[in-house]
C-alpha cells in the first residue's frame, strides 16, 4: 500500500505543445503527479505560458490516441497518459470552409473536438436552419483524385460568416424578411442572401469540367466519402481551413414551411439541380426539359423578384405534396398489366381486368370472369407506388414494389391514358398506406395529378420573346447539351416554360423538388458490396425506405427489403461484415468494399431513425437515440 501511494505521489514531467505560441515555440514541460486532473494540467500550462487571454475554448489533444481530453475531471492515471504522451493544447472551434450545394463557399468557425452530429446541428442554426438540421452531413474533403472537380466554382466569393449564439426558438425571428441575426450588418445580410437565392445557370463549358459519375460504381466511390457522425473532425483527419462539402444525407423532408426555411429550400433546390446537370441521377429526355423550362423560370424570378417566400398549405410537406393524395374509385377499370419483366417493352404487357377493391388489387382474363375467383389478388398495404410516365409517348405506366416474405416483388401497370393513370396512381398510394379508397377529396385530388402531367405537356404553337434570352445548355446536362444544337433545344424548353411561367417562385422551386422526387432513382446511396456465399461484388441500394441488391453487371434489382420488414441488424465489427434479419427467417449479410460498414450502418440507423419521428417531434433531435441507432459500438 505505501509503495503504491509513492508512485501516484511521484512528480514527472509532461511536455505539451501550445498551439497559440506558434509552430517554432518549444513544448511547455510542466511537473504532474498521477492523480492530476486533466484541468489541473490545464492550469499549470496557463499559468506558465504567461498568456492572458481568454482560454476558454481550449482543450488538450492527445496525438497519439487521436481523441480529446474533455472530461477534466479524469486524472492523468485514470486517461492512461504517461511522460511519454504527445500533447497539444489547442480551441476546439477552428476556421472550416464548407462547399454548399449552391457552389458557393462559407468560411465559418465550426467545433472540431464534439461529434459530427453536433457540429452539424451548430452550422445548421447558424445558417438558419432550426429544424431538421440533421439532414445535413458533411463529405470528406478527400474525394480521391477528382475531389477538386466536383463541386468547385472559381468565380464565386468565398462568404465569411461570425458565430452567432443558438437561438432555444423553433422558428426564427424574422427582420426585413431574413432571420434578425442577419439583420446585424450589410456583410451578413449579403450572405444571408447568397444563401437563400439560387446562383445564375453556370456556363455550358463550367458543366462540362466538373466531374459526372459515369457509373453505379463511380456513384458508390462518392457515397463512401460520409464522415463518421459519432467522432470529432480532429478524429477523422480533418485540419483547420480545410475545405468539405455539406450535402443533404437522408432524403426524408419534414414540414418545409418556405417562409421560415428560405435557406433550406434554395439549398435543397441546388442539390437536386446539380444532380440534374451532372447526372447524378437519370431522368428522361421529357423530364430534363421540364427541368430546363423550371430552371429558367426560377432564374428570372431571382433575379426579379424580392426573396420573400410565403407558405403554400398543399406544399408545406414535401412528402405530403408528393404521396398525400386522398382518393375514393369506384368500379373496375381495363389496364394492362406485367409482372417484372426483364426488360420493359410493349411486347411484355398482357391485358387483364381489374378490380380495385379496399387496399387489393384483383385482376381477371376478362369483365365477364370478374364475377367468379380472380387469377391472382395483390395487397398493396405496405407497397410502392412509382410512376414511369412519358407523356409525349402516351406511356403512362405504375410500377408496383410489393412486400413479400424474401424481399419485394415488381409489378407493373400500364394504363391506357392520362385520365385512367391519375386515379388508379393515386388509389395505389393510398391503398399503400392501407387506408379507405373513398374519400370526398377524390375529383381535387385526380385533378392536382392531371395538372401535374399537364406540365410535360408541350404546345408547338406558343411563341415566346425569350428566346433571345435563354441559356439552353446551360440548363441541361451535357449528354443533351452534345445531342442537340441550341436551336432545337431552346423552342423545346419554352414550350415547357409555358406550362409554368404562371408558378410563383415559391412553388417553382416546390415543383422542381416534387419532380425530383418522383424520379425512379431518387434518394438512392450506393455501396459496392459482397454477400455472403457469393463470389462478385454487386450493388447495395440504399434508399430512405428500403435497402436494394442490384446486379453490379447487367444493373438489374435482384431483391428488396423494406425497413418495416426487418426484425434486426447487426455489425461484427472485427471482420467488418453487416447482418440483417428480416420477416419471414430470411437473413442476408455483406461486407464493403467501397465504404466502411459504419457508413451503411449509419445509413439505415438514420432511415429508422427519421421514420421515428413525427411532425410534433420535428422541432427537437434525441441525439441520444440517433447515437444508439447508428454509433454501434464505435461510438462509445
Amino acid at each position: 500500500l505505501l509503495f503504491s501511494l509513492s508512485l501516484s505521489m511521484a512528480v514527472w514531467d509532461l511536455s505539451v505543445t501550445v498551439e497559440d505560441l506558434g509552430a517554432d515555440a518549444p513544448p511547455i514541460t510542466v511537473s504532474v503527479t498521477s492523480d492530476l486532473h486533466i484541468g489541473g494540467v490545464i492550469l499549470k500550462l496557463v499559468e506558465k505560458s504567461q498568456v492572458k487571454r481568454d482560454w476558454s475554448d481550449h482543450a488538450l489533444w492527445w496525438e497519439q490516441k487521436q481523441q480529446w481530453l474533455l472530461r477534466t475531471a479524469w486524472t492523468l492515471e485514470k486517461c492512461g497518459i504517461q511522460a511519454d504522451a504527445v500533447l497539444i493544447f489547442m480551441a476546439q472551434h477552428k476556421s472550416l470552409r464548407l462547399g454548399l450545394p449552391n457552389g458557393l463557399t462559407l468560411r465559418l468557425r465550426a467545433c472540431f473536438s464534439g461529434p459530427v452530429f453536433r457540429t452539424v446541428l451548430g452550422i445548421c442554426k447558424m445558417l438558419s436552419e432550426f429544424r431538421n438540421q440533421f439532414l445535413y452531413f458533411l463529405f470528406s474533403r478527400s474525394f480521391i483524385d477528382f475531389s477538386e472537380r466536383m463541386f468547385d466554382a472559381p468565380q464565386n466569393p468565398i462568404l465569411t460568416l461570425a458565430c452567432f449564439p443558438s437561438y432555444p426558438v423553433s422558428r426564427p425571428c424574422l427582420y426585413n424578411g431574413m432571420p434578425a441575426h442577419f439583420a446585424d450588418s450589410l456583410q451578413t445580410e449579403k450572405v444571408y442572401k447568397m444563401l437563400s437565392v439560387s446562383q445564375p445557370a453556370p456556363a455550358p463549358e463550367a458543366i462540362a469540367k466538373l466531374y459526372r459519375p459515369a457509373s453505379v460504381v463511380d456513384k458508390a466511390h462518392i457515397h463512401s466519402r460520409w464522415l463518421d457522425s459519432s467522432r470529432s473532425l480532429m478524429q477523422q483527419g480533418v485540419q483547420e481551413n480545410d475545405r468539405l462539402w455539406l450535402r443533404f444525407k437522408y432524403y426524408c423532408f419534414h414540414d418545409l414551411e418556405p417562409k421560415y426555411d428560405v435557406v433550406r429550400l434554395t439549398q435543397m433546390y441546388e442539390q437536386a439541380r446539380w444532380a440534374i446537370l451532372l447526372e447524378d441521377i437519370d431522368c428522361t429526355e421529357e423530364e430534363m426539359l421540364l427541368f430546363g423550362a423550371i430552371q429558367y423560370h426560377i432564374n428570372k424570378l431571382s433575379l426579379s423578384e424580392p426573396q420573400t417566400m410565403t407558405s403554400s398549405p398543399a406544399m408545406d410537406d414535401l412528402d405530403s405534396a408528393l404521396q398525400g393524395l386522398e382518393v375514393k374509385l369506384d368500379g373496375a377499370e381495363s389496364m394492362y398489366f406485367c409482372i417484372r419483366p426483364k426488360r420493359l417493352t410493349l411486347k411484355g404487357y398482357k391485358q387483364y381486368w381489374f378490380k380495385f377493391k379496399d387496399a387489393s388489387i384483383s385482376y381477371y382474363k376478362s369483365k365477364e370472369e370478374s364475377l367468379g375467383e380472380p387469377i391472382q389478388q395483390i395487397n398493396l398495404k405496405g407497397c410502392e407506388a412509382a410512376p414511369d410516365v412519358n407523356v409525349a409517348g402516351q406511356k403512362f405506366c405504375i410500377k408496383l414494389l410489393i412486400p413479400a416474405p424474401e424481399g419485394m416483388n415488381e409489378v407493373y401497370l400500364r394504363c391506357e391514358n392520362e385520365e385512367q393513370y391519375s386515379r388508379w396512381m393515386a388509389a395505389c398510394r393510398l391503398a399503400s398506406k392501407g387506408k379507405s379508397l373513398a374519400d370526398r377529396l377524390f375529383q381535387s385530388e385526380v385533378q392536382s395529378i392531371l395538372s401535374f402531367l399537364a406540365m410535360q405537356q408541350t404546345n408547338p404553337n406558343t411563341h415566346t420573346d425569350d428566346s433571345m434570352s435563354i441559356n439552353t445548355h446551360s440548363l441541361v446536362s451535357p449528354r443533351y447539351s452534345k445531342k442537340y444544337k441550341v436551336k432545337q433545344l431552346t423552342p423545346r424548353i419554352l414550350e415547357a416554360y409555358q406550362n409554368v411561367a404562371q408558378l410563383s417562385l415559391t412553388d417553382a422551386l416546390l415543383r422542381f423538388l416534387q419532380i425530383w422526387q418522383a424520379l425512379p432513382d431518387f434518394g438512392i446511396s450506393f455501396v459496392v458490396v459482397r454477400f455472403k456465399g457469393s463470389r462478385k461484388d454487386e450493388v447495395l441500394g440504399i434508399a430512405p425506405n428500403r435497402l436494394i441488391r442490384i446486379d453490379l453487371g447487367v444493373g438489374d434489382v435482384v431483391k428488396t427489403w423494406r425497413y418495416n420488414n426487418m426484425r434486426q441488424w447487426n455489425v461484427n465489427w472485427d471482420i467488418r461484415q453487416v447482418a440483417i434479419e428480416f420477416d419471414g427467417n430470411v437473413n442476408m449479410a455483406f461486407s464493403c468494399v467501397t465504404a466502411d460498414c459504419k457508413i451503411v450502418h449509419e445509413f439505415i440507423g438514420g432511415y429508422i431513425f427519421m421514420s421515428t419521428r413525427s411532425r410534433e417531434q420535428s422541432d427537437t433531435l434525441n441525439e441520444e437515440l440517433f447515437h444508439k441507432l447508428t454509433g454501434g459500438h464505435e461510438a462509445l
